[in-house]
């Protein structure tokens, strides 16, 4: 029961206290990128959940079954770095070959994906607080959903703010930044939650 409790626990300050876009700043290339539309930011919320849940999972059995056995942890960041690559490089070949119709519609969010430095961010994370494996994989997932929700947020209020009459300075990435400090400050509110 107190492993519910902690994975719980996890999984909520990860999504919503500790929001990797909005509290900890990472992965804004992507979340002020591609969120002009609800279903691209969809599209892309989804292929981060799967690839940063999936890195967490094999990055985590590789810190703790070969990094640290052989004591060579000082090598974490280029071997995560090499593993989120490979993963999302055998996830890519994977939909290509056996469901093109997802890999079609994932497009360059994928590789994309790549390049995110949340999914890094969430490897060293998982380390630093020396989550074990089934801990780490639930905060690749809560991370992830995080990013998710906050980018779906953005894309809505982007979508509703071409119909609003905006002063010219404030046009085009000024008032996206301000919207996303905006938002910041709302998911502030969470903090009081654990």
């Amino acid at each position: 029961m107190e492993q519910v409790k902690d994975l719980l626990i996890i999984l909520i300050s990860s999504s919503l206290v500790s929001n990797v876009v909005l509290s900890q700043f990472l992965g804004l290339c992507p979340f002020l990128g591609v969120s002009k539309k609800t279903n691209t930011a969809a599209g892309m919320g989804v292929a981060v959940i799967f690839v940063i849940t999936l890195a967490s999972a094999v990055s985590g059995v590789i810190y703790q079954f070969v990094l640290q056995p052989l004591s060579i942890t000082y090598l974490q960041t280029i071997v995560f770095i090499l593993v989120i690559a490979a993963l999302v490089q055998f996830v890519e070949m994977f939909l290509k070959k056996f469901m093109p119709p997802l890999y079609k519609a994932l497009g360059v969010y994928l590789p994309l994906i790549t390049t995110n430095c949340a999914v890094l961010g969430v490897a060293l994370t998982n380390v630093q607080k020396k989550y074990g494996i089934l801990s780490g994989v639930v905060n690749g997932f809560a991370t992830a959903a995080g990013f998710t929700i906050a980018i779906i947020i953005l894309s809505g209020i982007r979508e509703k703010i071409e119909y609003n009459k905006i002063p010219e300075p404030f046009k085009g990435m000024p008032i996206v930044l301000l919207t996303a400090g905006l938002m910041a400050i709302a998911f502030c509110g969470f903090s009081g939650l654990l």
